[in-house]
């Protein structure tokens, strides 16, 4: 095996966290799709198929690594926000919350002198800054606009390019 068992319960644990993330980025993403906020709709639903894409790439090396796949009982998400700011400063906390399990995760794998899972790690730890750094410029542009003028952070997200298309139902 390329990994203990400590290091690969870690894993488990962590695609646990990012399909969790995953389901809360849909939940979010349904608070903004109620209200015809399409741009942050559909900015989240994308938020929720990269998480997603996150836990497969912990499920890949697990399964590599010849451990053992026990995907843990994920929470079920937030299921409402009284406020768009309120929904983004919580995608902005579980993103500094999935940063600091990621470094925990290094942890593990410098203690285990394990360069296997310190170079696959490294993606997530450079992802990590990318995902801290994207909800903080997204919870600035909510506040700047406030409640009343979400439709300037739309614009917003149209001008950056940062709203991909709406997943459908008949897809």
């Amino acid at each position: 095996m390329l990994a203990s068992d400590e290091l690969i319960n870690a894993l488990n644990q962590q695609v646990g966290n990012e399909m969790g993330a995953s389901m809360q980025y849909i939940q979010i993403a349904s608070h903004f799709d109620r209200q015809s906020l399409t741009g942050l709709s559909r900015f989240f639903y994308a938020q929720s198929e990269e998480e997603r894409e996150h836990a497969m790439k912990f499920v890949r090396f697990i399964v590599d690594a010849d451990g053992a796949l026990a995907i843990p009982e994920v929470p079920a998400p937030t299921p409402r926000f009284s406020s768009a700011r309120e929904a983004v400063q919580a995608a902005l906390d579980w993103e500094k919350e999935v940063t600091q399990q990621i470094y925990d995760l290094v942890g593990i794998a410098r203690k285990e002198n394990n360069l296997i899972a310190q170079r696959f790690l490294d993606w997530f730890v450079d992802e990590q800054f990318e995902e801290v750094t994207t909800m903080s410029e997204m919870l600035d542009v909510v506040e700047r606009a406030g409640e009343d003028n979400l439709l300037a952070v739309e614009e917003f997200l149209a001008r950056e390019g940062k709203a991909p298309p709406l997943p459908t139902s008949e897809n």
